[in-house]
């Protein structure tokens, strides 16, 4: 049984869902890895492993900091979350943003250590910074990282400035970089990405499908999380709750970005699969969560074959 199967965290399942996004990372970029220039495909080949290496990294974070369980549900689940909408295999900024975003996460649930506090700030800064250069509106995960601030560190007050001297050091690079490439400034414009609230597009069966089976899915695993969050020691409910918090986040992201096309979504598809593992995780009926699971799985094979 696939549950069964993905129960453990064994490199036979990593492997599996690497080539699971493979599959449908070459069907979403076919046009442009037969057409393109060399380099552009050389380039294309690089955000695969990009995105390879966020279901690492967010593999590492969940067990690291007892998000999770140790299996493999969030892998194969962030990876069908994913591949539900090819839009998000296409936007290269996107994937290395959500990168960036899930480097910030780990500094940020490392902060509970109590351990080099103020480096931690600053690399979770510096990511969300970074993360914002490729797009925009991912500049609201600092209200992630002040929020780990509050509840980590936050009865020290220098820890609450370390960000906005984290801020002034990447526009720092970033400035020097722009005068030395394009011998300009690197302005306010340059950075800004103007909000796009037309949501026509959710019309269309090809992203209304998967859109609304996601949506139902949040609702009802969410409500489970809070149980589970009311359930769980002091220490963990701070860094479960902050999982919450990047999902709400991530949303409000997609609501203000640039594109409405399913590519905005991809900030919420790591959080997500965190609660939904937890859910599994707590869930009793063994064919409920199978028959769910094989649904995430085939769902963009079923959207892939239709559209």
């Amino acid at each position: 049984m696939l549950t069964s199967f993905f129960s453990n965290s064994r490199p036979i399942n990593f492997i599996i869902v690497a080539v699971y996004i493979l599959i449908f990372y070459l069907f979403a970029n076919l046009s442009i890895l037969f057409t393109a220039p060399l380099w552009v495909i050389i380039q294309e080949l690089g955000m695969l492993l990009v995105l390879v290496l966020s279901v690492f990294m967010l593999n590492f974070i969940s067990g690291r900091n007892e998000l999770t369980g140790r299996n493999a549900y969030k892998s194969i689940l962030f990876a069908g979350f994913l591949c539900m909408f090819p839009a998000a295999l296409q936007n290269n900024d996107v994937i290395l943003a959500n990168l960036f975003l899930l480097l910030s996460l780990r500094r940020i649930l490392s902060l509970r250590s109590q351990r080099e506090t103020i480096k931690k700030i600053f690399d979770a800064t510096f990511w969300v910074g970074v993360a914002s250069l490729f797009y925009f509106w991912s500049i609201l995960f600092l209200f992630v990282v002040f929020f780990g601030v509050l509840v980590y560190v936050g009865h020290r007050f220098k820890n609450w400035l370390v960000p906005f001297i984290a801020l002034l050091a990447l526009l720092s690079i970033v400035t020097s970089a722009s005068l030395l490439i394009t011998n300009s400034f690197y302005t306010l414009t340059d950075w800004m990405q103007e909000g796009y609230f037309d949501f026509r597009n959710y019309q269309n069966p090809d992203l209304l499908i998967p859109a609304a089976f996601l949506f139902a899915l949040t609702v009802w695993a969410s409500f489970f999380y809070m149980l589970i969050i009311q359930k769980a020691s002091a220490n963990a409910k701070s860094s479960l709750f902050l999982i919450l918090l990047c999902a709400g986040v991530a949303l409000t992201v997609a609501v203000l970005g640039p594109t409405k096309n399913g590519s905005e979504l991809m900030f919420f598809f790591a959080p997500l699969a965190i609660v939904v593992t937890n859910y599994f995780q707590n869930m009793d009926d063994k064919w409920f969560k199978e028959i769910l699971l094989i649904t995430i799985v085939l769902l963009p094979v079923l959207l892939l074959l239709l559209f």
